[in-house]
């Protein structure tokens, strides 16, 4: 992973608590909503699952991202939309870096 994935003023956030190896990111916290900053290794797929709606960008790497059935590479610029309660998972292939909405409240728990 790399120690200098963002700025201080985001790494100083809250960490999210998640228990992948080779995933971590910074939690900013609103009434109904979150943000997360994540910093990925290329720890190959994660399984298809479905939550609230969903809206990232990537900063940094590559992933493939499957959004109901349907698999895109995602790079540094693309941004992408996960309609509440549709499934989709992805596959990270590099180092990876970018910025999630959450349009829930409590998507994440930060660490203790």
């Amino acid at each position: 992973m790399n120690e200098n994935a963002y700025p201080k003023m985001i790494t100083r956030l809250p960490k999210v608590d998640i228990s992948l190896d080779g995933v971590r990111g910074w939690l900013c916290q609103a009434k109904d909503h979150q943000v997360v900053f994540w910093d990925i290794d290329p720890i190959g797929e994660i399984p298809r699952h479905s939550h609230g709606e969903q809206w990232g960008i990537v900063v940094e790497g590559e992933m493939d991202l499957t959004i109901g059935g349907q698999t895109k590479r995602f790079r540094a610029g693309d941004s992408f939309h996960i309609p509440a309660g549709v499934e989709h998972g992805a596959t990270f292939l590099t180092h990876f870096r970018a910025i999630d909405f959450f349009a829930e409240a409590d998507r994440y728990k930060a660490r203790d």
